[in-house]
């Protein structure tokens, strides 16, 4: 069976929503009130994004 490789949520992140509004990561770690190093990191899949960051930047 050949195993599916799915992308990390920082790429989906970073290609769905910051390129095509062409929002820099700083801006978009002001925005969401997080450091630009733990931005940086999860859109490059460094890190995860853990549940109280999901939750609380949705909506």
């Amino acid at each position: 069976m050949r195993m599916h490789n799915p992308p990390h949520l920082g790429e989906i992140i970073k290609q769905l929503c910051l390129e095509p509004l062409g929002v820099s990561v700083t801006e978009a770690a002001q925005a969401l009130g997080v450091s630009r190093k733990t931005l940086s990191a999860i859109l490059n899949g460094r890190a995860g994004i853990s549940p109280e960051m999901a939750v609380l930047h949705v909506g």
